[in-house]
């Protein structure tokens, strides 16, 4: 049963001969045998997967949202796998970039997982995106097939951009199914102290390319699909906020708690000063979006 959870839109089921269907998945060692399409089944081109946790740091967040926004706004697609986290954001930063975005289900396209998240995939098929499964309508999600739907994602895209990955990680499966396909895996770094960077930082060390900053990205994107890059001023005023903020700067290099943040401004004005000098810094941060609060408490860096 669908729980009333059933997407408006065209749908369609597609064989490996028809002329819609993805040759890149074609080329899979174990190719899916169907495809269940919820939308613009012709929105299935390869594209840029953008994957990561599912319990994401602001930090995690803002890059999936970043260069998801990049990649959509030059055309190119962004495959995901509709979960919480930086998954969502990705979609939701296509969309809102005018861009093209697929979303893989573990499940069937009528049991959608996670269930608060089909306003989303309603929004992904309306802007001429598609919902896409191997599993028939009203198969239930079951754990074993969020694995085999990873090599979808992975196999629908030219390149795998890991944003953040902890360890262990469902993300790791992603990132191994991309290099299986022989595709290329991207990996945004994070810090050493932080538990959710410590898979994609290991990522990196295994030789996955690094995406350092808009610049690195844009050129992975014009090696990937030819796109021109496009300066934005916008981007460098983003950048610049806050560079002579000691707190922001700080907690660009480690998130840090509370206790921590103190420490560190009694080191630079002393006891009675504390506060007064890290309250307006850390305000300040807050207020040009260059650091959040994290949900174990930290504060550190969105981007």
């Amino acid at each position: 049963m669908s729980d009333g959870l059933v997407l408006r839109g065209p749908r369609v089921v597609m064989a490996p001969d028809d002329a819609l269907f993805p040759a890149a998945l074609s080329r899979l060692r174990d190719a899916p045998k169907a495809l269940y399409v919820v939308g613009n089944p012709a929105a299935l081109s390869e594209g840029i997967a953008v994957v990561g946790a599912r319990k994401a740091t602001p930090y995690g967040v803002r890059c999936a949202k970043r260069f998801s926004s990049l990649a959509a706004e030059r055309g190119v697609v962004v495959v995901s796998g509709g979960a919480r986290g930086c998954d969502a954001a990705a979609h939701e930063a296509a969309i809102a970039a005018g861009g093209t975005t697929i979303v893989f289900l573990g499940g069937g396209c009528d049991r959608l997982y996670p269930a608060e998240h089909q306003g989303l995939f309603q929004r992904i098929v309306d802007s001429g995106g598609a919902v896409v499964s191997e599993q028939p309508w009203e198969a239930p999600p079951m754990p074993w097939m969020f694995r085999m739907r990873n090599r979808l994602i992975a196999g629908l895209a030219r390149a795998t951009l890991i944003v953040e990955a902890g360890l262990p990680s469902g993300t790791f499966s992603t990132a191994d199914e991309a290099l299986a396909a022989g595709r290329e895996v991207l990996v945004v770094p994070g810090s050493i102290a932080s538990e959710t960077s410590h898979g994609a930082n290991r990522l990196i060390c295994q030789g996955a390319t690094p995406i350092i900053d808009d610049e690195t990205f844009l050129d992975a994107l014009f090696l990937l699909f030819g796109c021109l890059r496009e300066d934005s001023s916008s981007n460098v005023i983003a950048s610049s906020a806050c560079q002579d903020n000691e707190v922001v700067n700080a907690l660009r290099a480690a998130p840090m708690g509370i206790e921590e943040l103190y420490e560190f401004a009694r080191e630079r004005c002393g006891v009675q000063q504390a506060k007064d000098w890290l309250m307006p810094r850390l305000a300040e941060g807050l207020d040009s979006g260059q650091i959040a609060r994290y949900p174990d408490g930290r504060w550190g860096p969105t981007v």
